[in-house]
């Protein structure tokens, strides 16, 4: 369950980062109101996760995930573009995520 609330959390998280980007500052009512009502589901969710879950590991995968997916999405919905080296930075960043689930923690 616990790793349920946090990928839970994970997609709220992306929601909100999207919404955030189309209220233009908190100028557009809905997508403001959607942007905070995702964080407040993200954050209530992965507090929950947060009850059973190693802090360090859930969290790199959170962040890891999350900015890897938001790349994407910043990439697919809006047309952003990344150079090489974003490239490189963004999969250096997951490695690091991945090693540290598999080795930097223990239980």
């Amino acid at each position: 369950m616990a790793y349920f609330l946090m990928f839970f959390a994970i997609a709220m998280e992306l929601t909100g980062t999207t919404f955030l980007k189309m209220s233009h500052g908190f100028t557009l009512p809905l997508p403001t109101l959607a942007c905070l009502g995702s964080y407040g589901l993200c954050f209530f969710s992965f507090s929950r996760a947060l009850t059973s879950l190693n802090l360090a590991l859930a969290y790199a995968t959170w962040s890891g995930v999350g900015i890897l997916a938001t790349t994407f999405i910043s990439w697919f919905f809006f047309g952003e573009k990344l150079t090489a080296t974003g490239m490189l930075a963004i999969f250096l960043i997951i490695a690091g995520c991945v090693l540290l689930n598999f080795f930097g923690t223990k239980s």
